[in-house]
């Protein structure tokens, strides 16, 4: 079994495109590559590498559930609230220089020199992945996003167009008050329309061919992964405009 040090990651991720100085969003597999010697602290390890001092590296760092209501409040304190996203983002989470957003659902966690901007304001949003998110302010100011060994239905920032695009079916009818625990162990009130865990079924994968023919995602492979880079800024202009024009784009089974 072949065995991928820091430098072969560090090596792909170069190759594909990433750059010092960049901001990149990573969704990812760790089991994906194969073995990494060092396992996830290696390959977030080399991602900081890669884009340097004055670059970033954030992780979906999610604690949604699909009973998140109203009547079934999302428990979140910032410093302590364990995410399901998998094994780097976890590990990510614990850094002791991660800062991680506060919303009681849709959290990332950064590293670098513009983590302080990127994870701020993300509780005074209207919704989980609206303009005040750290997705939107990522492709905002020119991010990437990196899918690892995943596909486009791990891409959160499709959740971002979505909301932005106002489709109908994404979001629940009404506003819910959740109070979180912050950085200091202080109260923090969030209000929020949560995500609709029982809409439709809906295929992000559906978009994916279109970002490739669009010239806005890169594909590699590093190790056994296959890795995609989006450039998230052209990719949420995209995508906007085709859920403004085609709302039900991304649904599975055509709809009554």
């Amino acid at each position: 079994m072949m065995t991928l040090y820091c430098k072969d990651l560090i090596r792909g991720y170069k190759k594909i495109g990433l750059k010092p100085g960049n901001t990149v969003l990573v969704h990812s597999s760790l089991k994906s590559f194969g073995f990494v010697q060092g396992g996830a602290e290696t390959v977030i390890k080399a991602l900081i590498e890669a884009v340097g001092p004055e670059g970033s590296v954030m992780v979906p760092a999610l604690t949604g559930k699909r009973t998140d209501s109203r009547d079934n409040l999302p428990v979140f304190d910032v410093r302590s609230t364990s995410c399901w996203t998998g094994r780097i983002p976890e590990t990510f989470r614990q850094l002791p220089e991660s800062k991680r957003s506060l919303h009681p659902t849709h959290s990332v966690c950064a590293v670098g020199g513009k983590k302080e901007w990127l994870t701020q304001g993300h509780e005074t949003g209207q919704s989980p992945c609206d303009r005040k998110s750290p997705y939107y302010k990522n492709a905002l100011q020119g991010g990437y996003i990196m899918l690892i060994g995943v596909d486009q239905n791990s891409n959160t920032t499709i959740h971002c167009c979505e909301e932005i695009a106002g489709v109908d079916y994404h979001l629940q009818n009404d506003f819910t008050d959740i109070d979180i625990t912050g950085y200091d162990g202080e109260k923090i009130l969030v209000r929020n329309r949560l995500h609709n865990w029982d809409k439709p079924p809906v295929d992000f994968n559906k978009f994916d061919e279109l970002y490739a023919n669009q010239g806005i995602m890169k594909i590699d492979k590093i190790g056994n992964s296959v890795v995609r880079l989006i450039k998230a800024g052209d990719m949420v202009s995209f995508s906007v405009e085709k859920l403004r024009k085609e709302p039900h784009f991304l649904f599975t089974e055509p709809q009554e």
